[in-house]
Formats: structure tokens, C-alpha cells, sequence
């Protein structure tokens, strides 16, 4: 068993290590040099656990899927309301570019060629099949305009969060993600939300990321 553990720790640590290359150099410019001495594992350690690097990017990719799945599964049960919902992942999510190197190594590497496929089947699909089903409950309590459909609701909305994610690199912008993430759900629920879910909501204001707690905003928009 502690032999186990100690397999455990070493692959988990090499991920950990080339999530922070990845993140930082990409895909093609990474280092496994660079990989081993940031986990302290040898190269046969290496080795034992992935064949390449290409294998090393891919238990990246897996390990960012099980952080977006807790993510969705975490706001799972919420009796919020779904656009309510949405923010919370999406914050989240914001919360993990910032802070867990693994979700920013799978933002860089999505936009390689060699994983362009990980756009329709990796961890992006685990939030956006959720925020779908949220827009369709939106849809059904007749707080989404007859106009635009769910999929049109988290199709733009996830492009606008990746064009804020990407901005925030090219120009070095300081300003929270958190809130650059929560400035495009609103300009597009301002386009896509029920006039009667947004004068509710101005009066509301977002809840905090806290399951259940809501907290009315001072700079909501008029």
C-alpha cells in the first residue's frame, strides 16, 4: 500500500509539474527537462507513468475534466434560479484559471492542433452540456426570449468567456477574471433574458458564491 501511495504522489506531482509548463510555454515549446524537475521525479518515474509527452498533455486534459465535473456537480442540486446557477459555475471556473495551474494548462493546450478535438469533447463540454440544461429550465420558466434558443444562449456565452480569457493574457489586464466572466453572462442575458427576470434581478443582484446565499450588488447596471 505505501508503495502504492508513493506511485500515487509521484504521478500526481509530474501532472501537477507539466500542467505548469503547459500553462506557461504551451504544448509544442514545453520541456519534459523542465517537467521532472519541477515534480523531483526521475526520468524512469517518468516514464513508468507516461509513454510521451503527448501522454503527459492528456492526463492533463483528464485531470482538468474532473475539475470542471465537480464544478457542475457542485451547483447540481441548487434551487437557485438558472441563470443564478450559471454564475455560480462560471465563477468558478474563473476561480480555477486563477488559482489551479491544471484548468489554465487545458485552456492553453485545447488551442494546439494536436488537441483541437479535446474543443468538442473535453472539460469545456461538462460546463456547457450544464449550462445548456440551465437554459432550457430558463427556457421553460419563460425567462429566456422566444427568439434565441438554449443552444444559442451557451454557445455565445462560452465564446465571450474564452474572447475575455484570451484578452486578459494579450493585454495583461489586472481586473478580476471573476468579473470579466460576470460581465459577459450579463451583456448576454441583457440580450437573451426576459424583461421580467431583469427587472427582478436588478433589484436581487447575484448571489455570492455561496450555495443558496444571495447578496444584491451595488454597480449592477441600470
Amino acid at each position: 500500500m505505501a508503495q502504492q501511495e508513493r506511485a500515487r504522489r509521484t504521478r500526481a506531482a509530474i501532472v501537477e509539474a507539466a500542467a505548469a509548463e503547459f500553462a506557461r510555454r504551451g504544448y509544442a515549446a514545453a520541456s519534459v527537462n523542465t517537467i521532472l524537475e519541477g515534480s523531483n521525479a526521475t526520468k524512469g518515474a517518468m516514464y513508468f507513468h507516461f509513454q510521451s509527452k503527448e501522454d503527459l498533455a492528456r492526463a492533463v486534459l483528464s485531470a482538468a475534466l474532473e475539475r470542471y465535473v465537480a464544478i457542475t456537480e457542485k451547483w447540481k442540486g441548487s434551487t437557485l434560479h438558472p441563470y443564478f446557477v450559471v454564475h455560480g459555475i462560471i465563477d468558478d471556473i474563473a476561480s480555477g484559471f486563477q488559482n489551479d495551474v491544471v484548468v489554465r494548462a487545458e485552456f492553453r493546450l485545447i488551442v494546439e492542433p494536436e488537441f483541437y478535438s479535446e474543443v468538442q469533447t473535453g472539460a469545456g463540454q461538462a460546463w456547457g452540456k450544464a449550462g445548456y440544461e440551465l437554459a432550457c429550465r430558463a427556457q421553460e420558466a419563460g425567462d429566456l426570449r422566444s427568439e434565441f434558443s438554449p443552444e444559442k444562449f451557451i454557445r455565445v456565452l462560452a465564446a465571450s468567456l474564452a474572447g475575455q480569457r484570451y484578452m486578459a493574457d494579450l493585454v495583461s489586464d489586472s481586473r478580476d477574471l471573476r468579473l470579466m466572466f460576470e460581465e459577459s453572462l450579463e451583456v448576454v442575458l441583457y440580450a437573451m433574458a426576459s424583461q421580467q427576470w431583469l427587472d427582478e434581478w436588478k433589484v436581487s443582484g447575484w448571489p455570492s458564491n455561496e450555495l443558496g446565499t444571495v447578496e444584491t450588488a451595488s454597480d449592477l447596471p441600470v
